[in-house]
């Protein structure tokens, strides 16, 4: 990992620690275009939707960008081996007081168990970490074990894939990409991945993804 690298990674670990302590924030584009982020959802207990992804999580599962926990506490209370690891201290925090196990790192990062996790998860968006899909998703393989899956969120398709700068508030841009559903398969192809399983609710976007 390169000091541009470490420099990104603690500048979207300073924003997200910014996000997570406000209910409202959006997340602005380089082209001046801004989304709100859904920080209520995130600290929320798991819905419906939610269930989507956590029922394809059979087996011990690493959630990618665990923000405050929702998703890493669920698993483990329902006796799923569940790692979180996230790049804001916040994050790590509330998903402690949670009653899960989350580690403050990169993805980019030595994780435990690597190469041994039966599910990558890369939920609300966060497919976009480091702003080059392939990149996290060929990273996201040497996690794995044989015949693990990545289960991805993506966005409303139509909106294709954008790698772009971001920043939220008035914080330091970062690397990130936005993914439409449209974009996913090609996305995956790109990094060895096939995708398989798929499913939508509510203008939310899911897909399992195997390697090929």
């Amino acid at each position: 990992m390169t000091s541009e690298d470490l420099l990104a990674g603690s500048s979207v670990g300073t924003a997200f620690d910014d996000a997570l302590a406000t209910q409202r924030c959006w997340l602005r584009l380089d082209d001046g275009e801004h989304y709100e982020l859904p920080v209520w959802r995130w600290h929320a207990e798991p819905d419906e939707i939610d269930e989507l992804m956590l029922q394809r999580c059979w087996g011990p599962t690493l959630d990618v960008g665990c923000g405050p926990g929702r998703l890493t506490g669920a698993l483990r209370e329902r006796g799923t081996v569940a790692l979180g690891i996230d790049t804001s201290p916040r994050a790590v925090s509330l998903t402690s007081r949670r009653g899960g196990i989350a580690l403050h790192q990169s993805v980019f990062d030595r994780v435990p168990g690597e190469g041994a996790w039966q599910h990558v998860l890369l939920a609300d968006g966060n497919l976009g970490i480091g702003g080059d899909p392939p990149a996290l998703l060929g990273r996201v393989a040497q996690l794995l074990g044989p015949g693990g899956t990545a289960i991805v969120e993506a966005d409303p398709p139509g909106s294709g894939l954008r790698c772009v700068r971001a920043r939220i508030g008035s914080g330091q841009p970062f690397p990130w990409s936005l993914v439409g559903a449209d974009a996913v398969g090609t996305v995956a192809s790109t990094a060895g991945f096939r995708v398989g399983w798929q499913a939508s609710s509510e203008d939310r976007w899911f897909a399992e993804l195997t390697r090929r």
